[in-house]
């Protein structure tokens, strides 16, 4: 049976733009119902099987939450989606505790929207999809052992291998809160960019940078694995004083291991070119390097240079800087000096 997804919210706009998000996952196995009131929905979820209940939280004469306990009366699998213009942060996890798949501010972020929708039906994943398949490979297991192991032994809540395009290799447990993974991962995507740029600036041969972001829903610690790959950690209280410095160093023990695996798969990032004591222009801006020769190919000799300044302080000597002041020679011409007056 097609699953079907009901989409609830008393604007009309806010429906069409949901339906036509729903459109560019071109699968078309999915069944789109609409409904502009708590009522009308619950007429069709009395009529009919709903998979995936999307409803916004705020409707007329009910609630989202309390749409929701009613829907799943009658069907207790069906999965939920909320959506509010509330962000207030006791909302959201009064949202989240009630069982919501995934809740979401206006406006919707549509990425981590459709992901939830993909994960909330089951469905493969193509918004945020895994860069390996979950084959049987023993080296794949390998990785995937590692990053539960690691999440078991930190207390984590989740444990991510993430590749430098934003593709998750491998993931051991879940965040807290996936409603906004897509978002969470392409921006700590841009963080490791960054953090390899600067470790390039800096001539590291070997990545020992990290990223910590404390507080929030989790604390987040980011470390590279190699030029292409990346670890993430989540969880409760793994940044403090106390806990950090276990946590960064059972981080880089595993990181090792995962970097092996990689290798085994096929798949592990180009090694860190070693640079000079000054650094390799050519290594690090080969623009750069092209400009430089092109400039001694025409370098100029001694007597044309010495020509070239001589004639750019005739043409210059003297000049004003403004065009409303005149040179002291020129004013004494004219008269307006106080040793012209005296002639």
């Amino acid at each position: 049976m097609a699953p079907a997804i009901l989409l609830v919210d008393d604007q009309r706009d806010i429906l069409r733009l949901l339906h036509s998000a729903l459109d560019t996952l071109r699968n078309p196995e999915l069944e789109i119902l609409e409904a502009d009131s708590g009522e009308a929905a619950l007429h069709e979820v009395g009529s009919r099987r709903v998979d995936l209940l999307i409803t916004d939280y705020n409707l007329p004469g009910i609630t989202g939450i309390e749409l929701m306990h009613k829907a799943r009366a009658g069907q207790p699998d069906m999965r939920v989606i909320l959506i509010t213009g509330n962000t207030d942060r006791k909302v959201r996890d009064e949202m989240l505790n009630a069982g919501a798949v995934a809740v979401f501010s206006k406006p919707v972020p549509l990425g981590d929207f459709l992901d939830a929708v993909e994960r909330g039906l089951g469905l493969a994943r193509t918004i945020l999809p895994s860069e390996l398949g979950s084959g049987t490979d023993a080296s794949r297991m390998r990785v995937s052992d590692l990053l539960a192991n690691l999440r078991q032994d930190i207390g984590a809540d989740a444990v991510f291998l993430m590749s430098h395009r934003g593709l998750v290799v491998a993931r051991a447990g879940d965040l807290r809160d996936r409603s906004m993974e897509v978002s969470l991962i392409s921006a700590l995507t841009a963080a490791f960019a960054a953090g390899l740029k600067v470790s390039d600036s800096n001539r590291q041969e070997i990545l020992n940078q990290f990223s910590v972001f404390a507080g929030g829903d989790q604390d987040l610690i980011l470390m590279p694995v190699d030029a292409s790959y990346s670890l993430m950690l989540a969880g409760g209280n793994l940044s403090s004083d106390e806990a950090l410095p276990d946590t960064l160093q059972a981080m880089r023990a595993v990181r090792e291991e995962v970097a092996k695996g990689l290798r085994n798969i096929g798949v592990a990032g180009p090694a860190r070119k070693k640079r000079g004591k000054t650094g390799d222009l050519k290594q690090s801006a080969p623009e750069m390097e092209a400009l430089l020769s092109a400039a001694t190919e025409t370098r100029m000799s001694q007597e044309e240079l010495d020509a070239y300044w001589e004639a750019a302080a005739a043409q210059h000597a003297n000049k004003p800087m403004s065009k409303d002041v005149i040179p002291y020679e020129e004013a004494r011409k004219l008269g307006l000096t106080p040793d012209s007056e005296e002639k």
